[in-house]
């Protein structure tokens, strides 16, 4: 039997509202939305779990979920608030420093397309709980490594990408199973704000740990500790719901087309195909920026001699802290409006959600190409011209999420979220940290001492970024041409697979 529209054949499937665990085993998926907040009794009187599951409500789940991706991204962005210390201690240049960010992400994306397949079919939470553990360990024991061994120092910001990649591809759709319409919408707006909101608190995170203990080192000391508590929280109080079970007919849905027909699928998707290229031109400046603005802010200050350059460890904090909280503020803004702007628009247009998307990045570009204007004489006018770029670049996050929501069927939500993540980061932050470092470092061999040319380098380097975000805004213009069409077939199709589902015998 095939689904319309896809050509694509359902698996085996049953009546039966059972998901599969990782050993291959079946447990009981949660029978509605409503369920989500009752208690279930206890098996064979273990009134503990019982006690557990009565704190399994989506707004519990939601805030642990949001609480996770927060520190996914802390401990992501805490190198990049210690960068400086870095290359000082490992003796590298701006491209061997760019490359911890690449490596981690080529890792990351690498394995979001294996974790995406294992979401769309076995127990989720068990999943997300071992990749925060795994991460977590990695983080800690990469604290310990010495001076003589940066490329094991790199080798393990590649397995910490592994870890967090599981997390990014499958926590959405946890989401997305327990919402839906507009409180799906601020749901996910809350979630996505963890992205720049751990962002920030990275950079403050490792800081400020630095400066307390007069070592860098303990920056990669303190997330590990808060990642094994989120681990354990989604363990045991975050349920597992029935994929599309928020949905109008998906709490019927149990048919499962093939991963390669799930893949087939989405490449033939034009609304899910622009927006993920858009998404890569976001990652690709929020991951430029987020690693060298810091350095480039610096430097500034060491060519307008308001600063001393740095000579030995620990370098100053002040950038990173200032950098960290502008992120955090301007995520909260960014994803609060947007969210309010989508919904207010959705009132005059239903291709709301990508011009929201289209006219932010428009605008970002504008400020951020300021940002370098004013860097050359006013630090406090750069962090302007920060502060409202980011606002805008950060509005289309959940938008995003949201968007995917629409215009992919349940079954295939994992899938469509981790090859996103693969897109954008193979084509987005997987390079450009290092392609702007690698830029800068070129650009100043001639000058190699020379603290202007230091500044002027990294800058024309980052001036790539706001032209990548223009093409990102163009991207979610065509995002809106073929938007509302995608969004009726994907309907269309979930009602087909539900009345599938439905004929199958067991």
């Amino acid at each position: 039997m095939c689904v319309e529209g896809d050509g694509c054949e359902l698996e085996s499937c049953g009546r039966s509202d059972f998901v599969h665990t990782l050993s291959g085993s079946m447990s009981p998926g949660l029978k509605s939305n409503s369920d989500l907040n009752q208690c279930k009794s206890s098996v064979s009187g273990q009134k503990f779990r019982a006690s557990l599951l009565r704190c399994r409500s989506p707004a519990a789940a939601a805030g642990i979920l949001s609480f996770g991706n927060v520190l996914n991204y802390m401990d992501r962005y805490t190198v990049a608030g210690v960068l400086l210390d870095i290359q000082k201690h490992f003796t590298v240049t701006d491209s061997e420093a760019g490359l911890l960010q690449t490596v981690f992400i080529c890792s990351f994306m690498v394995a979001a397309p294996i974790f995406g397949y294992l979401g769309d079919r076995f127990n989720r939470k068990i999943i997300l709980s071992c990749g925060i553990f795994f991460w977590s360990a990695v983080t800690l024991s990469s604290s310990f490594i010495t001076k003589e061994y940066y490329w094991l120092f790199v080798l393990s910001r590649g397995l910490v990408g592994i870890g967090e990649s599981s997390y990014s591809s499958i926590s959405p759709t946890i989401l997305g199973d327990m919402f839906t319409n507009n409180t799906r919408t601020m749901v996910l707006s809350v979630f996505y704000f963890a992205i720049p909101l751990g962002s920030g608190l990275g950079y403050i995170l490792g800081s400020s740990a630095k400066h307390a203990a007069g070592d860098w080192h303990w920056a990669l000391r303190v997330s590990p500790v808060l990642g094994m508590t989120a681990g354990t929280l989604i363990l045991f109080c975050v349920p597992e719901p029935k994929r599309g079970s928020a949905d109008q007919l998906g709490g019927n849905l149990k048919a499962r087309t093939t991963w390669a027909c799930d893949m087939k699928a989405l490449a033939k998707n034009r609304s899910y195909v622009f927006s993920s290229l858009a998404s890569a031109a976001v990652s690709f400046a929020t991951g430029a920026f987020g690693m060298w603005i810091p350095q480039y802010l610096y430097r500034a200050q060491v060519v307008q001699k308001t600063v001393m350059p740095c000579t030995e460890e620990p370098c100053s904090i002040k950038d990173s802290l200032i950098f960290g909280a502008i992120t955090c503020v301007t995520g909260f803004l960014g994803v609060l409006i947007g969210a309010a702007s989508t919904r207010l628009c959705r009132q005059k247009t239903d291709r709301a959600d990508p011009l929201v998307c289209a006219v932010s990045m428009l605008g970002s570009a504008i400020f951020i190409c300021f940002i370098f204007v004013a860097a050359k004489k006013s630090i406090v006018g750069a962090y302007i011209c920060i502060f409202i770029g980011e606002t805008l670049l950060f509005l289309n996050w959940a938008i995003t999420a949201d968007i995917l929501m629409y215009v992919v069927i349940p079954t295939r939500r994992a899938t469509a979220v981790a090859l996103q993540s693969f897109t954008s980061h193979i084509l987005g932050d997987a390079g450009s940290p290092y392609l702007i470092g690698l830029i800068s470092d070129a650009l100043q061999k001639s000058y190699a001492h020379s603290a202007l040319w230091q500044f002027l380098s990294l800058g024309y380097a980052l001036m790539l970024c706001p032209f990548v975000i223009i093409l990102g805004g163009m991207f979610f213009l065509a995002t809106a041409l073929f938007f509302l069409d995608d969004r009726d077939k994907a309907e269309k199709q979930l009602n087909q697979l539900t009345i599938s589902s439905s004929s199958v015998k067991v």
